[in-house]
């Protein structure tokens, strides 16, 4: 019976292994399949299952829709620039992959003989382009009375490409182009009929000129702070916002006798290129909170965002500028600091396209805000040379050696030297515990190094903004990751405590009057 009983148990065994194996074996060729299908539908590589303005937004202005047939409908006009818009996408994303897909779906058929005649030569070449545009402006000629043909002009508009042969960069360009344009609609699409380059008109807006002299007065005389409040680090303008707590921290910042905060726009947060209003309505908050308590704010447009990429850069134009339009005319508002340490993505994301990206958008910023100077947060003094020509004053971090500190930046001032230049981060943990085999300062080291970077800074007139007010409970792991090793320090750099008690390196940031 015991030997009946093992050969139906072993036979059990035997059975339901070899189901388990042919199932394991299934899911793999499904797995594998599903794999090898990832990102084979066309659709997707176009983006074009979403909104256009999720993956393509350049600006686009029509100055005129004067007609003298039929009059231009609100539907109509906006079916033809989605249309037009969803054009320059296709062919952009065409000559990124050299692939037609698409193309015909938004030029006729007389159109699209170029498109695929230009494809099939970068491929012969092995060249390719990473291709957007950044600006349109369009005005109307002739809109037929039965609502199928549109004729347009779309002056001025500022193309941007990258040239690659294999996966090395050749060369990048930037160029401005006007175009007379046609369009038909097709079986439900406008397509593009005639896209033919004209003679730009002449220029004869008037640009108003800058005027940022008094804030650069300002600027050389900064005497501030990087600020997060203490129960919500990185998250400012989080579920957690509150005015009032703001107000307090704001009253003790000008209480030390400082005059100015920075404070950081994180892209996702805000919402990427369709920002939120109501985190705007937050930041509108702070800068009242900052004005009643007579502190100058520097605002951080992009914080941990890293993708550089020419494909999205219409989206981060978008992002900036409505922040930019929201809050431009504010009392409180000193500068604009386009992003946090951009350098420390030259490795992995490529120095010239990051260097190109902050070119660009140091135009973006200059042209829709007049009246506030520019600057880049670049994590050391020797990557603050970079674009030292573009940006209206100079801002780096330093959390290296004292004794190094006074000729790194005589060095930065030897290159740059006819702009301010700010100290826009430096500090010292306070943490000395296990997890840094005790070594590090401590609190009364803490002390000791503001003891002696303080009278340097001050000796040199030297504008500066330390970090940070508050010691942190909690700090988010997309700051310095989850290895306590790592990370432990950075809840050690306020002059306050968790509590909100005074540091000893609290009178040596004091300025005393």
């Amino acid at each position: 019976m015991a030997i009946q009983l093992n050969k139906v148990l072993y036979r059990t065994v035997l059975i339901v292994t070899f189901l388990a194996i042919n199932a394991l074996v299934l899911y793999g060729i499904g797995a594998a399949w599903a794999f090898m299908n990832t990102g084979a539908d066309k659709t997707s590589m176009l983006h074009l299952e979403v909104p256009m303005e999720d993956v393509y937004m350049p600006s686009l202005k029509w100055s005129s829709l004067d007609n003298p047939g039929r009059q231009m409908e609100q539907q109509a006009l906006g079916e033809i620039t989605n249309d037009y818009m969803n054009a320059w996408h296709v062919r952009n994303i065409s000559y990124k992959k050299n692939d037609p897909y698409g193309i015909e779906d938004f030029y006729t058929d007389s159109a699209r003989v170029r498109l695929y005649d230009n494809i099939d030569l970068n491929k012969k070449n092995n060249h390719w382009y990473k291709r957007t545009t950044l600006n349109h402006n369009s005005s109307l000629d002739f809109y037929t009375a039965d609502g199928t043909m549109v004729v347009f002009k779309d002056y001025n508009v500022e193309e941007y490409q990258e040239i690659y042969e294999g996966e090395t960069l050749l060369t990048k360009e930037k160029d401005t182009t006007s175009y007379q344009v046609m369009m038909l609609l097709e079986d439900g699409f406008w397509r593009i009929r005639h896209l033919k380059e004209i003679p730009a008109p002449a220029d004869t807006a008037t640009i108003a000129p800058r005027n940022i002299k008094d804030k650069l007065k300002k600027i050389e005389n900064i005497k501030g702070i990087n600020y997060y409040p203490k129960d919500s680090p990185w998250d400012t303008f989080g579920k957690r916002f509150n005015d009032s707590i703001i107000d307090l921290d704001f009253k003790i910042i000008q209480n030390m006798g400082l005059n100015t905060i920075r404070v950081f726009v994180q892209y996702e947060d805000f919402g990427k290129n369709r920002v939120d209003y109501k985190k705007l309505n937050l930041l509108k908050t702070l800068l009242d909170t900052a004005a009643k308590n007579e502190l100058d704010v520097v605002i951080t447009l992009f914080d941990f965002y890293g993708d550089y990429d020419v494909s999205n850069w219409t989206l981060t134009h978008r992002h900036a500028e409505s922040i930019v339009n929201a809050v431009k005319d504010h009392p409180a508002l000193l500068g604009w600091d386009i992003k946090n340490e951009p350098d420390l993505d030259f490795d992995s994301r490529g120095k010239q396209r990051v260097l190109s990206w902050l070119e660009q958008m140091i135009e973006n910023i200059k042209k829709w805000d007049k009246n506030h100077p520019v600057s880049i947060g670049w994590s050391s003094p020797e990557a603050a040379i970079e674009l030292g020509d573009k940006v209206d004053f100079v801002s780096y971090h330093y959390y290296r050696d004292i004794e190094d500190f006074k000729k790194a930046h005589d060095t930065l001032k030897a290159a740059i030297s006819d702009k301010p230049i700010v100290l826009q981060e430096y500090g010292m943990s306070s943490y000395k515990g296990a997890w840094n085999l005790y070594k590090g300062a401590n609190e009364e080291g803490q002390r000791d190094y503001y003891k002696e970077i303080q009278p340097i800074l001050k000796d040199n007139n030297i504008p500066y903004m330390f970090w940070t007010l508050y010691d942190f409970k909690k700090v988010p792991t997309s700051v310095a990751g989850s290895l306590p090793w790592k990370t432990k320090k950075q809840h050690y750099f306020g002059c306050l405590d968790t509590l909100g008690n005074k540091k000893p390196a609290y009178s040596e940031l004091l300025i005393k009057k």
